[in-house]
């Protein structure tokens, strides 16, 4: 036998031999009839504590079950904390209008007042007002797919869109104009949209590439056709092919 079990074996001995002790000196206190009553008194005091011990341990459960909710409401809470904090810093720079009130700042922008329209003899042929394409919401932008979005950010998409809508619109200025009053340039572009034009686009209003490159100032690199497919993606616009050009229609 090594020494270290001979000392764990002593000690223990040792230990035995101390509760026997521990026993025969209690045994001795018991036999004493003072030493009786104050048994009795203490096993009296240890029984009444039964109760309270109980009603303690209602307390501490009903206890853990609160703070079971506090820390459940505490991370509901870190979470719209989260959540705000991400729009606080994600306000979009373009909050797109309801589309009635969209409407009526449409009108109110290209519709003339009574005193500005000339007296003109015989009926005028209305012309449809230049649609302008919705920016995208914050919500619209989170569902489109990561492998598409890649690192665009949502103002770079709405710039596409403001480049976009600054196309169409120099684009039908034009176009609403009577030909014999354009100069030599606009009259060429006058006949390029013409030429676009098709049966499928009858009545919309839609872009090609050089429309982009010339009025909305952008550059027709793989970057902005990505940009072009997600607003694809967001049902904001959809292409027609034919006769080797791509027509973007606004949706």
């Amino acid at each position: 036998m090594s020494q270290s079990e001979l000392d764990e074996l002593t000690e223990h001995i040792n230990s035995k031999l101390s509760k026997v002790k521990n026993l025969i000196h209690l045994r001795d206190i018991g036999n004493d009839p003072e030493k009786q009553k104050i048994f009795s008194r203490i096993a009296e005091e240890v029984i009444g504590l039964a109760p309270m011990l109980k009603q303690f341990e209602i307390r501490v459960a009903e206890e853990r079950a609160s703070l079971k909710r506090l820390q459940e409401l505490h991370a509901l809470v870190e979470e719209d904390l989260q959540d705000a904090i991400h729009m606080s810093e994600n306000v979009p720079r373009n909050l797109p209008l309801p589309a009635t009130a969209a409407r009526e700042e449409q009108k109110e922008n290209e519709a003339p007042s009574v005193k500005e329209q000339p007296a003109v003899a015989g009926p005028k042929k209305s012309r449809k007002p230049i649609k302008e394409m919705e920016f995208i919401t914050v919500h619209e932008f989170d569902a489109i797919p990561a492998y598409m979005k890649g690192r665009v950010t949502y103002d770079q998409l709405n710039s596409a869109v403001r480049s976009f809508n600054k196309a169409v619109t120099e684009k039908y200025k034009i176009l609403h104009q009577p030909p014999r009053s354009l100069n030599n340039h606009s009259r060429k572009l006058y006949d390029r949209f013409k030429e676009n034009e098709t049966g499928e686009t009858k009545g919309h209003f839609f872009v090609v590439e050089a429309d982009l490159r010339e009025f909305g100032e952008v550059t027709m690199d793989k970057r902005f056709l990505n940009l072009l497919s997600m607003l694809r993606h967001c049902q904001r616009i959809k292409e027609l092919r034919g006769g080797r050009i791509i027509r973007y229609q606004l949706l």
